[in-house]
């Protein structure tokens, strides 16, 4: 058995305009599975991850340290005022997140001639950039 143990999170990156959100479940073997993920509008985070809570359990919440996470941060200790919060760096995810954008999105047509790191995803990437967050903490 991992020393690690299993742990479920919802990681959070936060956006002025629309935030990613990732469940995410470490198993004792260590394996990291995406349970569930999603962008919503910024104003609808609160009643998601209600939501959320109410039809999966989790051990913690990750919120990416960018934009507007004081206010995120403030809107989960209200509806989950027992759950940890990890606010966490966000360098980098952004990148990786469009990567993991087409691994989970194959390219097709034209978009298979040119490199995956020359293109830009044609919808957000929020949701992958949660799911990082999350593997980095439950990875650590």
């Amino acid at each position: 058995m991992s020393v690690l143990g299993e742990r479920t999170v919802l990681s959070v990156d936060p956006g002025s305009s629309k935030c990613g959100l990732a469940l995410v479940h470490r198993t004792n073997a260590g394996r990291i599975d995406l349970v569930w993920r999603s962008v919503v509008p910024t104003d609808d985070l609160t009643n998601t991850i209600r939501q959320v809570s109410e039809e999966h359990s989790f051990n913690m919440v990750i919120v990416g340290a960018g934009t507007r996470s004081k206010d995120v941060v403030s809107r989960i200790r209200e509806i989950l005022p027992s759950i940890g919060i990890l606010v966490v760096d966000e360098r980098e995810t952004t990148l990786k997140a469009r990567e993991r954008y087409w691994e989970h999105n194959p390219r097709r047509g034209w978009r298979r001639l040119l490199p995956a790191t020359m293109q830009t995803p044609p919808e957000p990437v929020d949701d992958f950039v949660a799911m990082i967050l999350a593997e980095r903490v439950l990875s650590a």
